[in-house]
């Protein structure tokens, strides 16, 4: 057998592999002589069918089958050998019927070959890394909800601002007929509202269901409808007021504290609003994490410049998929998936080039540390080890999870990458100046 390479240029390449007739012929042999032994063909006793008759019914299929996997075998082994960093698959050129009486044959294979190219994460302009803190205001507001959630329901003659209000939504035609408990401050408009204050037990509020709330998904739990049945809905439904209760407020003492954290693990006002401080500001770091990945992977697409073999992959996508696709719906899938593979070889780059592994064991303590913050937050707080080895066994048999937890980790580790080498800029601000900057929302 004989494998050789013509570059056409620096992303496309020919491979063409001959193989000769001694590179198949005893397994092809072996394998009909192993058929004539078990062949039942009417007329003659098994294992003394003419070996003629053997090769006539089997011989090219025996053939053409050995030959495939030689060749398969052969490229694969070739193309690592070589070290030839190929994008999509190999691609047979199309040639003429083969002869398959001849004593050999030469296949043409079609290479799509990765770039060569530098990746520099000193961007000109400084790439921000948000400190979103929880300010006074964040944590007062969470105290409150803190409060009315763990408060008791204190019965009211009529309805105030802050009011928990029970009643029926009614509409004959659409059959609504739908029992709920709302606060105010859930309706869209603040005319909604003000229709209710003053109102008393027994008291029937007509409202338009156009506008009523922000989110159709509340229209549809407050009116016991389907999407379909919400979606554009313009009709006049009745509230009837059943009860009208007021939450009071939790004291913050040592039986909430406990409620909230454990025995003695918050003891004071104080402590109280350094730990929500604390959990509010973890979770804001894995959102400003998130948001750092995001911009340097977006900077690193648009300014990390070098060519793709587009015409090879554009082939190779009309064939890769579950369906076949002619070459314009190739063409547009090519379009919408060079972003995504231009990131794919430069993540792959900066893996390499900063030596980013990910091991057995790195993915199984992730795993551990997932189950136990997963454990605490349904209060087992110190499950032993062979219970999160038992657990975590069973999540990573899944192959797919398996897959998901060690592209986080790598996600993880190119991160501490960027915050090391990239050109970053540190901004702290509060989570509502974070919103307002970066999504430009309320």
């Amino acid at each position: 057998m004989n494998i050789t390479r013509e570059n056409v240029d620096a992303l496309n390449a020919v491979v063409k592999v001959d193989i000769a007739k001694e590179d198949y012929n005893d397994k092809v042999e072996k394998i009909l002589t192993d058929y004539r032994k078990t062949a039942n063909i009417p007329g003659f006793r098994k294992g003394h069918v003419p070996m003629g008759m053997v090769k006539k019914q089997y011989g090219k299929a025996v053939l053409v089958d050995e030959v495939n996997k030689l060749l398969q075998d052969a490229l694969n082994k070739y193309l690592t050998e070589e070290k030839l960093d190929v994008l999509g698959q190999p691609l047979p050129k199309t040639q003429d019927e083969i002869d398959w009486e001849a004593d050999g044959f030469s296949f043409e294979f079609e290479l799509g070959l990765a770039p060569e190219f530098d990746v520099n994460l000193k961007s000109k302009k400084a790439i921000t890394h948000y400190n979103i803190i929880a300010d006074d205001k964040m944590i007062d507001e969470q105290i409150e909800r803190i409060q009315k959630q763990y408060g008791k329901l204190v019965s009211q003659d009529v309805v105030v601002k802050d009011s928990e209000i029970t009643g029926v939504y009614t509409n004959e035609e659409k059959e609504i007929d739908n029992k709920v408990t709302l606060t105010l401050d859930k309706f869209k408009g603040k005319a909604t509202a003000k229709q209710f204050i003053g109102a008393k037990v027994g008291d029937v509020v007509t409202l338009k269901t156009k506008g009523l709330y922000d989110d159709e998904h509340e229209l549809m739990h407050a009116l016991k409808l389907g999407h379909d049945d919400v979606h554009g809905l313009d009709i006049e439904v009745n509230f009837e007021i059943t009860e009208i209760n007021q939450r009071e407020l939790a004291d913050l003492d040592q039986e909430l504290f406990d409620k909230l954290f454990g025995p003695k693990a918050v003891t004071s006002v104080t402590e109280l609003k350094a730990k929500i401080k604390e959990d509010a500001e973890k979770q804001f770091l894995q959102q400003s994490d998130q948001k750092l990945l995001n911009d340097v992977t977006e900077y690193l697409v648009e300014n990390t410049k070098f060519d793709l073999p587009a015409e090879f992959l554009t082939k190779w996508m009309q064939t890769a998929g579950e369906k076949d696709m002619d070459l314009d719906q190739a063409k547009d899938e090519y379009e919408k998936s060079e972003k995504s593979l231009r990131y794919q070889l430069i993540e792959g780059k900066l893996i390499e080039d900063n030596d980013i592994k990910v091991t057995m064991d790195d993915i199984k303590n992730h795993s551990r540390e997932m189950i136990k913050a997963q454990m605490a937050q349904f209060g087992q707080m110190n499950p032993s080890d062979k219970e999160l080895d038992d657990i975590a066994a069973r999540v990573l048999s899944n192959q797919e999870e398996a897959r998901r937890i060690s592209e986080q980790l790598v996600s993880q580790k190119l991160l501490s990458v960027y915050k090391e080498k990239a050109n970053i800029k540190v901004k702290e601000l509060s989570y509502e100046k974070f919103v307002k900057e970066v999504y430009g929302d309320k």
